[in-house]
């Protein structure tokens, strides 16, 4: 039988962080995948006055990837 791979492709997954004797360290961290393209992510158990929050920073997975640039079609009129 053969093995099915599963489509990662805009998903995430988030682990519960060690944060050992750094409280600043994030609470969870994990894999987002946009449109194919990999990104850590990072998320903090935070209060607020609505109750308690996730926040969090989001960046590329490979810090060596730069955003892909955009083609400037010098013909549009504006």
């Amino acid at each position: 039988m053969a093995e099915q791979k599963y489509d990662n492709t805009n998903t995430f997954t988030l682990f519960k962080n060690d944060q050992g004797d750094n409280p600043k360290k994030p609470n969870y961290t994990g894999i987002l995948n946009s449109e194919g393209v990999e990104f850590r992510i990072a998320g903090w158990i935070r209060e607020g006055k609505s109750g308690k929050f996730i926040s969090g920073t989001v960046q590329l997975k490979d810090g060596d990837v730069k955003p892909k640039a955009v083609e400037i079609d010098e013909d549009v009129p504006f």
